[in-house]
């Protein structure tokens, strides 16, 4: 299938042209100019002027395991089969709203299963990078579906655990969090030498880390310890966002956690409302000192949490760029960085023999980021999943 004289919007870049799909590969064959692509490639070709077509979004940061209740311990509960029931249906959703590659930031050990599920095509989603446990201190923030650790050599026996059982990288709790009652967004949680053996485990099993940080120095005692990506940033200082960028670590800044949770107070729990609230201007600001300095940024929502629900990934595109990202800045962001970053090679991109994870969006989205709350197809692997493609045959 050819969608030809649309708007294609990769790398941050927009332009006229024409991409061609094959569904037997599950890749894009060819890309650019209309007349060149129709052409080159085999199959029906469909015009779509006043369209706009870019790689399907990249979430860097889902929790597949919560559903935007209002306390996560509405989930602990759970037993395994109605955990994995409950990831299936979030990862249909996320999805359907136009999120073909996503990281999952682990609960318990079902991610990995729920991704093997993903890659054999017996439930619908997104290309899964999975965790399976978060290591946290015993009672941190995430230790109701988490590991819970006391030093390093339980550190590294923990991470060893988890590439054991499947996970394709490494997350830490390196200070307490807004959704677990009782600990400190801010302060520092793990002992140096627990970060320092957690990140380094990791390296050795080959696979990235990423660590759950609200607090500064957290931020500064992950990256010295050689962290590859940091979530949240709440409360970044200059010294910070100055080893951001001498480590060259990303920062994947969930703008969407705390908006929910502010636009719902009446719903909350009381410790989330109060701790939100002294966080959220914080976090904006520290987006942007971020961002200023030129910190290397990927979207990622922390979709699950309080009335964060999947399917509204896209919003955080539009905060980004609400918070001082150019609209195309923000949508690499959320495509081609995040793919990157996660370690989903052949994603996030409009590029001959990468996945043909496609969306296809009436109007130009670089215009509008709203357009992309409403996609009018999505597309993996060729195969349309949600939505239609206007004129295509349903042959």
């Amino acid at each position: 299938m050819i969608l030809r004289d649309v708007t294609l919007v990769d790398g941050g870049e927009a332009h006229r042209g024409a991409v061609a799909v094959d569904t037997e590969s599950g890749t894009i064959t060819a890309v650019g100019d209309a007349d060149d692509v129709t052409a080159a490639a085999d199959g029906p070709a469909v015009s779509l002027p006043g369209y706009s077509v870019l790689p399907g979004l990249v979430d860097a940061h889902i929790h597949y395991s919560l559903s935007g209740e209002r306390s996560v311990e509405d989930v602990v509960g759970m037993t395994d089969a109605e955990l994995a029931l409950a990831e299936a249906r979030n990862a249909r959703k996320t999805l359907e709203a136009g999120i073909t590659g996503v990281r999952a930031m682990g609960a318990r050990d079902v991610d990995p299963h729920v991704r093997d599920a993903i890659e054999a095509g017996d439930i619908p989603g997104p290309r899964t990078v999975a965790n399976c446990r978060s290591i946290t201190i015993t009672g941190g923030h995430g230790h109701h579906l988490g590991r819970e650790i006391t030093g390093p050599n339980d550190a590294r026996r923990a991470v060893r655990e988890q590439t054991k059982r499947g996970a394709e990288f490494i997350k830490f709790m390196t200070t307490g969090g807004v959704t677990t009652p009782g600990t400190d967004p801010d302060a520092v949680a793990m002992t140096y030498a627990e970060i320092d053996a957690l990140v380094d485990e990791a390296h050795r099993q080959g696979v990235h880390a990423a660590t759950h940080v609200h607090g500064a120095e957290g931020a500064k005692a992950a990256i010295r310890a050689g962290v590859d990506t940091v979530e949240h940033g709440t409360f970044l200082d200059d010294e910070a966002v100055e080893l951001f960028l001498e480590h060259d670590v990303t920062l994947v800044p969930t703008l969407s956690a705390p908006y929910y949770i502010v636009r719902n107070m009446e719903m909350a729990t009381e410790e989330s409302a109060r701790k939100t609230r002294h966080v959220y201007e914080r976090h904006i600001q520290s987006f942007e000192k971020a961002l200023d300095a030129g910190v290397r940024i990927a979207g990622g929502t922390d979709a699950g949490t309080p009335f964060n629900y999947h399917g509204a990934n896209a919003s955080e595109v539009e905060f980004m760029a609400n918070y001082g990202m150019a609209p195309a800045e923000a949508i690499r962001a959320m495509t081609e960085t995040a793919a990157a970053v996660v370690g989903l090679d052949g994603s996030g991109t409009l590029e001959a023999g990468t996945y043909a994870d496609l969306l296809l969006v009436e109007g130009d989205v670089t215009d509008d980021l709203t357009l992309l709350n409403n996609p009018t197809a999505v597309l993996k692997g060729g195969e349309v999943v949600a939505g239609a493609v206007p004129g295509a045959s349903d042959e």
